[in-house]
């Protein structure tokens, strides 16, 4: 079972992983995207020294960049080991997941081989996953027929260990999108080779459209023309074959469309943002099939010296597996990888994402203020014209009366428009600030019932669950029948709540569900339903377990900070626990 704060540090590498994965597009050429290949395992992956060893056209292997150490950059770049030894060395040690790791009990016998190394001598390990300075751990590189582009190496983690499966996964994928970078760092260089001969000498034109029509038919990743300017401007001239797989349709088909006729209508604002020359997009383009797939779209703008911008060349790639694995890494940070369910730092997210440091009644003194700023005599009752709106209060909790006639949200003054211009009408002495502080406030306020009975007032409950019994049967029959009831647990109270409520686990044996538009009423008859839902017996591995479930009601309201509504929930689920006898709390 994972730490409390494992999926915070899963986030941050995640978010690091992002980070450098992004700096790999943004190099102009394959050395200086071979540079930042290392830089970016140097910089976010957590190793002091990395290289990329690049394959040759003869098949033997260069060292074509190093990061970490000077000296010994230095001493091997520019070095070249044979295709037979590194082939050697990649079906040597223990196969991790697409890594190939040669720990230095085995990795003696290369020490007299040709490939580039700098290791050098150190003490045995005093632990089993500590680092030795002699330990190897290569990742291949392959282009996307399957070929051997290159191999990363790595040393000297920071921690002083061995990578765990999750620095293996972050590697593996930083080297499959360092694998994209090189193939389209060399397919652009190829077509900015081809565009510069469209412009040279008129005598060279025909082989100059003959090189760029090979390099666009036979790329790897789809490639596409569209007119630029004029009444046509954005429809596709011509498409290559790997778009045309791509998105399930014929040339002849495509040449009828747009982008913006493709895109997925979320994603139509990103596509009008990309610029011609040189925008970057990510985005959905439909298929034939009616799916959409996520693609990398690149722009570059195709010029004649004499007539301007001619068309626009659009490059595509099919970034659909790295989107799955980005969701499904954010998922893991996000969610507890016994139950399913969202963890605390999620639920804290979603909770918070309700709430604003304004406290609800805010607005009404606000208004106060304001009705004496307007009045500025003696004896005029502020409190009394105020209550004579009370009693219509609209849905929200806000005072009808005040929203519609005085000086309302949008700063209207009946002296004249200069009065009190610049002026925030909800500013006052002792206001918390918060994001939606200012005169136009479109922030929804969560409210709170004022007190147990249920006024007709309804808001976002808080139902925080503590297990009864639950420590007896990890103690009893061990953590495995533990883990089984958690989950069955979290499985019931999902079935019970509503669709677009929330089930979390914050961890041990304490859930917490939010269910937004409920009364006083409501939540109590939820939290019996949940309760019942959880008694019934539990079987595991043919033996029925039982436990019990203490539930308290929070409510969530503007002004409180999501831990402080968690916490008043907690209170009260307590005084619940203790309010009832302990038999009827036990379970077997």
């Amino acid at each position: 079972m994972e730490t409390e704060s494992e999926p915070y540090v899963r986030l941050a590498t995640l978010r690091q992983l992002h980070r450098v994965v992004a700096e790999l597009n943004t190099a102009r050429s394959l050395a200086d995207t071979l540079q930042t290949v290392v830089d970016g395992i140097v910089v976010g992956l957590g190793y002091e020294l990395a290289c990329v060893n690049l394959v040759r056209p003869d098949g033997d292997l260069v060292v074509a960049a190093f990061a970490g150490d000077p000296a010994a950059e230095a001493l091997i770049t520019g070095r070249v080991g044979s295709r037979a030894s590194w082939e050697r060395r990649l079906t040597m040690g223990e196969n991790w997941d697409g890594l190939r790791f040669i720990p230095h009990t085995e990795g003696w016998v290369l020490m007299e081989d040709d490939v580039p190394q700098w290791h050098t001598d150190g003490p045995d390990p005093r632990f089993e996953d500590e680092w030795h300075p002699e330990d190897r751990l290569y990742a291949p590189m392959y282009a996307s027929g399957g070929e051997l582009l290159g191999v990363i190496s790595v040393d000297r983690p920071r921690n002083g260990r061995r990578p765990g499966a999750w620095g293996r996964e972050a590697l593996q994928m930083y080297a499959f999108q360092a694998a994209i970078a090189i193939s389209n760092a060399r397919l652009r260089a190829n077509m900015q080779r081809a565009l510069v001969r469209l412009e040279r000498e008129q005598q060279a034109l025909r082989a100059s459209e003959e090189s760029f029509r090979q390099a666009f038919e036979y790329a790897p990743s789809g490639m596409a023309i569209a007119e630029m300017g004029g009444d046509q401007h954005g429809r596709l001239l011509r498409t290559n074959d790997a778009l045309c797989r791509l998105l399930g349709r014929p040339a002849s088909v495509l040449r009828r469309y747009s982008f913006s006729d493709l895109v997925h209508p979320e994603d139509i604002g990103t596509l009008l943002r990309t610029s011609a020359e040189g925008g970057r997009a990510e985005l959905r383009l439909g298929r034939r099939d009616g799916t959409y797939v996520w693609v990398s779209l690149r722009n570059s703008v195709v010029a004649d010296a004499a007539d301007g911008p001619r068309f626009l060349l659009t490059h595509v790639e099919d970034i659909e597996e790295r989107k799955r694995h980005e969701l499904q890494l954010a998922h893991r940070a996000s969610h507890d990888s016994l139950t399913g369910l969202p963890n605390s730092a999620e639920l804290r997210a979603r909770l918070g994402a309700r709430l604003c440091r304004r406290p609800q009644s805010v607005r009404a003194t606000a208004i106060e203020a304001l009705d004496a700023a307007f009045e500025g005599r003696d004896g005029y009752d502020g409190h009394a014209a105020h209550g004579g709106h009370a009693a219509h209060a609209g849905h929200d909790g806000h005072p009808v009366g005040a929203e519609a006639g005085g000086a309302g949200e949008h700063g209207f003054h009946p002296d004249g428009p200069d009065r009190y211009a610049g002026a925030d009408p909800f500013e006052f002495p002792g206001a918390p600030p918060g994001p939606s502080d200012g005169p136009y406030d479109h922030h929804v306020h969560t409210v709170a019932p004022a007190t147990d009975i249920d006024d007709g007032t309804k808001g976002l409950a808080v139902l925080f669950c503590d297990l009864d019994g639950f420590k007896s049967i990890n103690d009893r029959f061990g953590h495995h029948t533990g883990d089984a009831v958690l989950i069955e647990v979290a499985r019931r109270l999902t079935t019970g709540v509503r669709d677009g409520d929330t089930v979390a686990r914050l961890g041990g044996d304490e859930f917490v569900v939010l269910a937004d538009g409920l009364g006083a009423a409501d939540a109590a008859d939820l939290a019996v339903r949940l309760r019942n839902a959880i008694i019934p017996p539990i079987r595991v591995d043919g033996r029925a377990v039982r436990v019990g479930a203490s539930f308290g009601i929070g409510w969530a309201s503007c002004g409180m900070s999501a831990d402080e509504v968690l916490r008043s929930a907690d209170q009260r689920m307590y005084i619940e626990k203790r309010s009832r006898s302990k038999a009827h709390r036990r379970a077997g």
